[in-house]
């Protein structure tokens, strides 16, 4: 029988992070919303919540510079306290307020990656399933990865090799269920230690297929994918250029979609079980990065919208123009809510990049080109040239902010860009009041919620 543990005391569990008496938790009455696996089944059907996997913080894409917002529309008025201070890079984002979901979802997805990993400790199986029980533990370590990764960009200081060994600049490791085992914060260093080694292990122990109807599941395509999205982020390129080519060898051009086949007037264009996508995950629901809503009063960037060509068909099926705004239309996902998960066009973006960053000008336009012929109307692309390293860089580059727009990568570029001095300086006007953030500014760092805070004692980033 499986025993069953309530998802409040679960989330005590995996942080002891919660603002509430532990023996509060302890006397409640269980419920079914979780249990503890005790055969390879029950731990495949723990890790295949959707509704817990799925989800990404949206925290640094609302601070970042692909949107703006009508302050004075109704809409504004309307944000939630989170989605306003994130906007306006306020030092205090919550106000006092916690259960932070940007937060809290990260870790209840390690907190199930956590319970799969000690029961498959435990389980003994025949040799048959074996190959099973690696798959499952390869998606467990992915899932961690995963969340700590995401957890990492927004409350912690990008990776820089100069403050990676710093004390309590990263994030909470947890690594097991224990109930009494309280996790102070890591350094940079040693989180992206974790998330590297969670993800080569899983590279080595997922299947090679990309399960077609279960995206919500990770594969050893995905494992690479996301290794070379955390070098990118970490500036190593020639790693990233690495894990992104061994990621293409298995899935490549052949798996990119023909945008042309697409119908630019539906309000969801991509079907979410679509060739490119390699491991579905969304932001956090929020009403200012949703498609389709009928205040219509989250605007793409001017100069975003506009670094788009005439016949490039993103125009069309990334966006809408309703009343002269262009606004979002559904992504990979097949929602409302844009997809944060992986596929291979960022691939093919991050070996371009990797590629141009080695003076290999010739490799980084190939991949741009093979991306880009299939996102122009048939017959009207012409194809990049580049004589130099920074012509080819730049392009890349440029591309890189128009396909993976609303992706939830846009706040980890800016920290990287900023620290190779690349960065930019962005500014919000509301009622005649500039709010700006400069480069390297500690606001790229959100602060650890009040809640947190005060239960684990653990110190906040300095804003």
């Amino acid at each position: 029988m499986k025993i069953k543990i309530t998802v409040l005391y679960t989330c005590l569990i995996c942080l002891g992070l919660l603002g509430c008496n532990k023996k509060e938790f302890l006397d409640a009455r269980p419920n079914s919303d979780i249990f503890i696996p005790t055969t390879l089944d029950d731990c495949q059907t723990l890790l295949d919540n959707d509704a817990i996997m799925s989800v990404t913080p949206v925290l640094g894409e609302l601070s970042a510079d692909n949107y703006y917002i009508n302050p004075s529309s109704s809409f504004w008025q309307l944000l939630t306290t989170k989605e306003h201070n994130a906007y306006i890079w306020a030092s205090d984002i919550y106000a006092g307020e916690g259960n932070v979901i940007d937060w809290n979802g990260p870790y209840q997805q390690v907190l199930y990656a956590n319970v799969v990993l000690e029961a498959l400790l435990k389980l003994k199986v025949l040799p048959a399933d074996q190959q099973q029980k690696n798959n499952l533990e390869g998606a467990a370590r992915f899932i961690r990865a995963y969340a700590f990764y995401n957890l990492a960009q927004v409350f912690a200081p990008p990776y820089d090799a100069a403050i990676a060994t710093e004390p309590n600049k990263g994030i909470p490791l947890k690594l097991t269920p224990n109930v009494d085992e309280i996790i102070k914060r890591s350094t940079v260093g040693e989180t992206y230690l974790q998330i590297i080694a969670d993800l080569k292990q899983a590279k080595d122990l997922l299947l090679t297929d990309v399960p077609f109807s279960n995206r919500n599941r990770p594969s050893k395509p995905a494992a690479l994918a996301m290794l070379a999205r955390v070098y990118l982020s970490m500036r190593q390129y020639d790693q990233a250029g690495l894990y992104a080519d061994s990621c293409l060898r298995m899935k490549n051009v052949d798996t990119l979609m023909d945008y042309a086949t697409k119908d630019t007037n539906s309000q969801r264009p991509f079907d979410r079980f679509n060739p490119e996508t390699l491991y579905q995950s969304k932001f956090i629901e929020t009403s200012v990065l949703k498609a389709g809503s009928p205040t219509r009063d989250c605007i793409v960037d001017t100069l975003l919208y506009r670094s788009y060509a005439t016949n490039d068909l993103r125009r069309l099926l990334y966006y809408t123009t309703v009343a002269g705004n262009v606004n979002l239309k559904g992504s990979y996902n097949q929602t409302n809510f844009a997809f944060t998960g992986l596929a291979t066009d960022e691939m093919y973006l991050i070996r371009a990049e990797c590629r141009a960053r080695t003076d290999d000008i010739t490799g980084a336009l190939k991949d741009v080109n093979a991306l880009l012929v299939k996102r122009f109307k048939p017959g009207t692309f012409i194809p990049y040239t580049a004589s130099t390293t920074d012509q080819a860089l730049a392009l890349v580059l440029a591309e890189r902010r128009k396909e993976l727009a609303f992706r939830g990568l846009r706040w980890t570029d800016l920290r990287r860009f900023n620290l190779e001095g690349r960065g930019y300086t962005l500014q919000r006007k509301i009622d005649n009041q500039v709010f700006t953030l400069t480069v390297n500014s500690p606001l790229y760092v959100l602060p650890i919620p009040p809640d947190v805070l005060a239960f684990n004692g653990i110190p906040d980033n300095n804003r």
